[in-house]
């Protein structure tokens, strides 16, 4: 089993010791990608759009296009999705722009409701696994 670590360019640099994602190959051909969870943070690790879900969601998805693309996988290869919001009320805004980017191709997914993420003025993280 090999594993790559994906940086696409133009990114908000890591955290500690994490990567945007890990790309596995599996025995027979197959590849995994999990997509590490994505904030809308600016190349210069500013917050995009403070506390603006729609915004954020726009810049998010994204963020994920470009590292499925660095990947060689686009949103249709996307098996799970896991978000999280610091205030549900802002479901049908992120929802609304989701379905754009997934279209009728809709991953098992899972939405949590959190007190607080990793930076203040963030309100949307989503996190992806995606196959091939």
């Amino acid at each position: 089993m090999n594993k790559t670590l994906v940086y696409p360019a133009g990114h908000a640099p890591s955290r500690g010791a994490y990567s945007p994602a890990v790309k596995v190959e599996l025995p027979g051909g197959g590849v995994m990608l999990y997509v590490t969870g994505q904030l809308a943070r600016a190349p210069d690790g500013s917050v995009v759009a403070p506390h603006d879900a729609t915004a954020q969601t726009e810049y998010i998805f994204g963020l994920i296009g470009d590292i499925l693309s660095a990947a060689g996988m686009d949103f249709g290869d996307v098996v799970r999705a896991q978000t999280y919001l610091t205030e549900m009320k802002d479901f049908p805004k992120f929802s609304a722009v989701r379905d754009r980017f997934f279209g009728s191709a809709k991953p098992a997914s899972t939405l949590l409701e959190v007190k607080g993420l990793a930076h203040a003025g963030c309100c949307v993280e989503v996190e992806v696994t995606a196959m091939k």
